[in-house]
């Protein structure tokens, strides 16, 4: 092809791109409200799920050690434990790939059914599996296997939540209703880490150690069986099903290919949003209870109780910063949440490190409200860097890729810090860091999504009177039109090329 035929395809293609820019009444999509309510319902026991079985193996650590480790003493069984625990965020990242991939060819709803399944199977197998005692180290190699297989279905877990939630409400309610989410995060590890020490309370340590401690995942399978239901009884996303309707992508082999060569930006911008958002969830969800105990000296169960505390105040600010971020918009959240951090994170920790309950508390709450900032609102604004037919994909990629460097990390590279310096500020810095990157990030690479349609997907509306106030103004309805017609140049361009 010489240049001059190359220039005229390339402009047919740009003029053909263009006339698609108008907007019909046909085109908007009016949002059942209960069927949304449905969706986030069925998303949020899934993830509820996710963080039960977090909550739970947290807990259990010290005797699924004992039961699966006999042979190692001290630290080191408890290492192997915590170890066993950590392989998971290895595999999340295939996880998401694999699951990605499906979700953007076969549909959202039933991949959704598919890491639900894995993840009931893999929880309630580890309640199953016999004791070193009874069958050796194949018990603990079973252990590693189970483990392997609920972070594989984590990876595409989450991600695909998201992105279903996201597709499947009113534009103008993402905010809130992707923010349910979140509650079920913090639902689920409540549940599990709560259910872990009633049965402590109630059996004693001798019989949790004998059978009690199988009974937390045991609850796994119920829990699994209504949310495959619910799933089950779900409508595909109105987002997916126009995408689907408007072209057939029969170029499967390319779509990791094509999502690193022509969506590298979001892919970059994303790893950022999922890196600060998970250091701050992990520093206090995840690493407080142990920086109260073994660093600043408190009773285990003195902190335990107090991230619990911490997390049931947690659940409604979420659903208000979700709510708030439909009126002001998501990205002033975020920055707010950050700008907080850095001016706030030190006096926290000190805090934090006072000796007075009350004043610790405060010091927790106020982390806490930050964190809830970005609970809000992340369910929402990370699935809007990406364009419906890569959506699923991409953001399992960036966001299992960066919680793994990143958010698991988090504890282990704070407590090697601290060992380090001595300084029992250190969390308060890593925070710190985290958020002036991620202010830099939010402001100049972020467009705020809120109240906006996700790229590559018509506008959504709640009710049929709203139709006519979108027609009215077509450019703001397909606002990502340009962007989308600037990759798909770019993909006609490599294709020619070849």
């Amino acid at each position: 092809m010489d240049e001059k035929e190359y220039n005229q395809k390339r402009s047919r293609f740009s003029i053909k791109k263009r006339s698609k820019q108008t907007l019909h009444k046909e085109d908007i999509t009016v949002v059942d409200a209960q069927v949304a309510k449905k969706a986030v319902v069925a998303t949020a026991i899934g993830n509820a799920m996710e963080w039960f079985d977090f909550g739970i193996y947290s807990y259990l650590a010290v005797t699924i050690g004992k039961v699966f480790f006999p042979e190692m003493k001290g630290t080191v069984q408890l290492v192997y434990s915590f170890a066993t625990f950590a392989a998971a965020f290895l595999v999340r990242p295939l996880g998401g790939i694999f699951f990605g991939m499906l979700g953007d060819r076969l549909g959202r709803k039933n991949t959704l059914a598919m890491t639900l399944v894995l993840m009931a199977v893999a929880t309630l197998s580890i309640g199953l599996i016999p004791g070193y005692a009874s069958i050796g180290v194949t018990a603990s190699v079973l252990l590693l296997i189970a483990r392997l297989v609920q972070g594989f279905s984590t990876g595409g877990e989450y991600s695909g939540a998201m992105t279903f939630i996201a597709e499947s409400t009113p534009d103008k309610k993402r905010g809130v209703m992707a923010s349910g989410l979140e509650v079920g995060t913090l639902v689920g590890f409540v549940a599990g880490s709560g259910i872990v020490t009633l049965l402590t309370f109630i059996l004693g340590s001798e019989k949790m150690l004998e059978w009690g401690w199988r009974i937390p995942f045991l609850i796994a399978a119920p829990i699994g069986l209504i949310g495959l239901y619910l799933r089950n009884h779900l409508e595909e996303t109105p987002a997916f099903e126009a995408m689907e309707k408007e072209t057939k992508n029969t170029d499967k082999h390319k779509f990791i290919k094509n999502i690193f060569a022509f969506h590298w930006k979001p892919l970059m911008i994303g790893m950022i949003l999922v890196f600060f958002y998970n250091v701050v969830d992990y520093m206090v969800l995840s690493y407080m209870p142990s920086h109260l105990n073994a660093v600043l000296g408190y009773r285990e169960t003195t902190g335990l109780l107090l991230i619990l505390i911490v997390m049931l105040i947690m659940i409604p600010i979420v659903l208000i910063m979700g709510y708030y971020s439909d009126r002001i918009g998501a990205k002033r959240i975020i920055q707010g949440g950050l700008i907080g951090l850095v001016i706030l994170s030190i006096p926290s920790f000190l805090l934090i490190g006072s000796g007075n309950h009350w004043l610790v508390f405060l010091g927790l709450m106020i982390l806490a409200i930050f964190l809830a900032s970005f609970q809000g609102t992340m369910p929402s604004v990370l699935p809007s860097l990406f364009f419906t037919e890569v959506r699923y994909g991409a953001l399992a990629i960036t966001y299992n890729i960066s919680a793994s460097l990143f958010g698991g990390t988090t504890p282990l590279v704070v407590t090697w810090l601290i060992n380090m310096t001595g300084n029992h500020l250190v969390p308060a810095y890593y925070i710190i860091a985290a958020a002036l990157i991620g202010i830099l990030v939010v402001t100049y690479f972020v467009k705020d999504p809120s109240g906006r349609p996700l790229r590559g997907s018509p506008p959504a509306v709640e009710e049929k009177h709203e139709i006519q106030a979108v027609l009215k103004d077509p450019e703001e309805a397909l606002w990502w039109k340009e962007e989308k017609n600037k990759i798909d140049e770019k993909i006609e361009d490599a294709d020619d090329k070849k």
